[in-house]
């Protein structure tokens, strides 16, 4: 029996929540289940240096985690001077997942930036930025096709994540904090809507797990994504 009494194969409550922020080109509220990340997405006009004059646009992510975001408060990396590794390789993730399904040439030379900050965190907080990050980008995509700054749709395929891990024994779907904590492998699996692999991290935490144990989180994967771009597609219209 899994902690939160979930059977193996069941996400935890999902919402996402659009317009949350009213300056932002799009916005989203994601939560799963005690997991909650605020996503917005930012039109600039102009890109990156490395960019200027090819003719394309730019998607690119940040990630932080609220001091009070876990059980005890955490120092704000501002105050630290620097970013942590963790939250460095987490955002990199989310861009690469963005820019993924994203037609960078019909944005123009636009940089469209998500921030993804965790008010919240009860284990899958990058998963929950990135299915919620796509919401926010899609509005914000919306938005520049409804006023005209592009023509073509940039969007090209949806995209979702989601964590899989081996509980006791048990291969399950979407782990919360206690079951992340104490699993015996945990994985993060981001794939488009199509089932296109994007990116899958896996790791053996207190022993190694059989191809067999892998393939069941893989399907335990491929069900959870299908259900949060249906959860998408209703959140952002589409």
């Amino acid at each position: 029996m899994r902690p939160s009494e979930r059977a193996a194969d069941l996400l935890r409550p999902v919402t996402l929540e659009v317009g949350v922020n009213r300056y932002a080109e799009g916005s989203c509220l994601v939560s799963f289940g005690h997991t909650k990340v605020l996503v917005t997405a930012s039109l600039e006009e102009g890109v990156p240096p490395f960019l200027r004059g090819r003719g394309q646009g730019w998607v690119t992510a940040e990630y932080g985690m609220l001091p009070r975001a876990t059980h005890t408060r955490g120092r704000r990396e501002a105050a630290q001077g620097k970013q942590s590794g963790r939250t460095q390789e987490i955002q990199r993730l989310i861009g690469r997942s963005l820019r993924a399904v994203t037609d960078l040439k019909a944005l123009g030379e636009r940089q469209i930036s998500v921030d993804c900050d965790v008010i919240q965190a009860d284990g899958g907080t990058r998963t929950a930025a990135i299915t919620g990050a796509w919401v926010a980008l899609r509005k914000a995509t919306r938005y520049m096709l409804d006023e005209g700054l592009i023509k073509t749709d940039p969007i090209l395929d949806q995209v979702a994540a989601v964590s899989c891990g081996v509980f006791a024994d048990t291969p399950v779907l979407d782990l919360d904090y206690e079951e992340d904590s104490n699993a015996e492998a945990d994985s993060n699996f981001v794939l488009t809507g199509s089932g296109a692999i994007v990116e899958i991290q896996a790791t053996g935490e207190k022993r190694g797990f059989s191809q067999a144990e892998f393939e069941q989180l893989f399907a335990l994967a491929r069900k959870g994504i299908g259900e949060l771009c249906v959860l998408q597609r209703a959140a952002s219209g589409s």
